[in-house]
């Protein structure tokens, strides 16, 4: 029994480590105005008006046009402007420099629980240029990375409402190179289509390799998850972490796709055919690049070549990536709990369909994971109520051969084998039931349905930690805002009755370091999201109840 209590008192404090360390990790500064989501602080939101009104003309850029095949020499003035698409899902603006995304914002999402906070913006402000940029590895167009294009219709506002509406944007090089970006807009759909066109009217050959870039700030993440660079290679998840970019900054293969992720939201590049490629990497000031290059190619004088991508901005929802298709959906990744994690998101949205509080999902949920791990449970509380009743015949050796500690367990192994009592029983069935917590803690922690999601009263956001009042002041090692963690504080309470129902070991350092077990994780859990609190906290009121009908069914 001592080495018993000794292993699982070892498990839990590798729990109590494991989940300490995600607590203690390095965080970007707070933002409390913004949300409590710590990769979206990263994204530093963008206030919506500021980001929306039209530019004026006071405002608008103003650089020499590159000169085309057919121009005088004298050097022709440009401005750039902006063209803004509404469409249900999102609005997005596009540059006529460099033909690129500079705003995107969600429809649905917004930055913050409040009611009143700005729609969520995927494009933090500090990424100057917009994204989507067309580029060439060997620079054999010259000007196309200072490009101005022109626009293919006056209006610079474009409702899509109804039916698909495109946007063409050209831009000719003094070599006489026309370079197109078509966008196209489905009013049903996130997915933006992408065409490039290079139409060789010049006299040279053109031999290079196409670049279509993303970039993003470095973020970074408190939880147990992903944020930063990835790509689908060969149909496999690569996701690189910012300080692995110097030890490796390219990836060849089979690509369907390349990314920038947070915790909730990605923006992709999705090739229409998967094509072999290289997702390449460069991080510089803070800023990580990530671009998908595409195989090299020729283009004669008198030709055209067309590629063809869609770009994805948008929720890591399950359904939503899934229905998309191309593989998006391995971007939702719960690592290697994805087997268990998975099913539980599933099941837990079926709840939602018909019961429209993501608590009760979440409530339920955990009722049906306890039932299905019943038989365990049965085991290891009958194996502690044994346990608990050779008690006094434990003591009783343990003082007897107190000096001898080899002839102490002899008489323990013994007792054991007398009354048919297996000291590890009470251990094991526990042991197997962690991953199963850390699959739910991955699940809870990463998925997009819970984000601002409201339960009851004060707890109107299932992706942050619960807080009933906001003091107004700091609280050492609590993340804004600063209240009472009042579910916390319950949970915590629970497992302090819990410990007290289970018997106690016979080492006095083990049996003070079990009864802290409680306090540190309450501890622990102040700042984790009442999502995560809520589950752990219901699976201990129903083990409580379960350990009491077994100790009651074998007294």
């Amino acid at each position: 029994m001592e080495q018993a209590r000794l292993l699982l008192a070892i498990g839990l404090s590798f729990l109590v480590l494991f989940v300490w360390s995600m607590f203690f990790t390095e965080k970007p500064p707070v933002n409390q105005t913004a949300e409590t989501e710590t990769v979206e602080q990263a994204a530093m939101p963008v206030d919506r008006d500021e980001r929306e009104q039209p530019p004026a003309a006071a405002n608008e850029t103003v650089q020499p046009a590159v000169k085309t095949a057919g121009t005088s020499q004298a050097t022709e003035i440009q401005a750039s402007r902006e063209i803004k698409v509404e469409t249900p899902f999102y609005n997005v603006r596009i540059t006529t420099r460099g033909a690129t995304v500079t705003s995107y914002v969600l429809n649905e999402y917004r930055e913050a629980v409040e009611v009143d906070a700005p729609k969520k913006q995927l494009i933090p402000k500090e990424i100057q240029g917009g994204l989507f940029h067309a580029s060439m590895s060997n620079r054999s167009i010259q000007g196309l990375e200072d490009a101005v294009f022109t626009v293919d219709r006056n209006e610079s506002d474009i409702r899509v409402n109804e039916e698909k509406k495109s946007l063409a944007l050209h831009w000719i090089s003094k070599d006489g190179v026309t370079v197109s970006k078509i966008f196209t807009f489905d009013p049903q759909s996130y997915m933006i289509d992408l065409k490039i066109v290079l139409s060789n009217n010049g006299i040279e050959r053109v031999a290079d390799s196409l670049e279509l870039s993303l970039r993003s700030p470095v973020m970074k993440d408190k939880g147990y998850g992903f944020v930063g660079p990835s790509a689908l290679i060969d149909s496999k998840l690569e996701q690189v972490k910012a300080k692995k970019i110097e030890d490796k900054n390219e990836f060849n293969g089979k690509i369907s796709w390349i990314g920038v992720e947070d915790r909730y939201f990605i923006s992709s590049i999705i090739p229409g055919e998967e094509t072999e490629g290289r997702m390449k990497l460069a991080l510089n000031d803070e800023t990580i690049t990530n671009k998908l290059v595409n195989p090299a190619f020729e283009l004669a004088p008198g030709s055209s070549k067309e590629f063809q991508f869609y770009l994805f901005m948008g929720p890591k929802s399950m359904d939503l990536l899934s229905h998309l298709g191309h593989g998006l959906d391995k971007a939702l990744n719960f690592g290697f709990f994805d087997i268990l994690a998975k099913p539980c998101l599933w099941f837990m949205n079926q709840i939602h369909s018909v019961i429209p509080n993501y608590g009760v999902a979440i409530i339920l949920l955990t009722i049906f994971t306890k039932i299905l791990l019943w038989p365990l449970g049965n085991k290891s509380y009958k194996s502690m109520s044994e346990m608990k009743k050779l008690q006094p015949l434990m003591t009783e050796i343990r003082e007897k051969y107190k000096d001898d500690k080899q002839k102490m367990n002899q008489e323990l192994m013994a007792l054991y084998r007398t009354y048919k009592v297996n000291p590890m029983g009470g251990c094991l069935p526990m042991v197997l039931q962690i991953p199963v917590f850390f699959a739910l803690y991955r699940m809870l922690y990463q998925a997009i349905e819970l984000r601002h999601a409201p339960f009851f009263l004060w707890i109107n956001d299932l992706s942050a930690p619960d807080r009933l009042f906001d003091f107004g002041f700091s609280i050492p090692f609590m993340e804004p805002p600063y209240g009472i963690p009042v579910l916390t504080i319950v949970m915590g309470a629970t497992m302090l009755l819990q410990q007290k129902m289970s018997p106690p070991p016979g080492d006095p350092t083990q049996a003070k370091m079990m009864m802290l077990m409680p306090l540190v994780f309450t501890f622990i859990f102040i700042n984790f999201s009442s999502g995560l609190v809520l589950y752990w906290l219901v699976n201990n009121v129903l083990s409580i109840s379960q350990q009491y009908y077994v100790q009651k069914k074998n007294q």
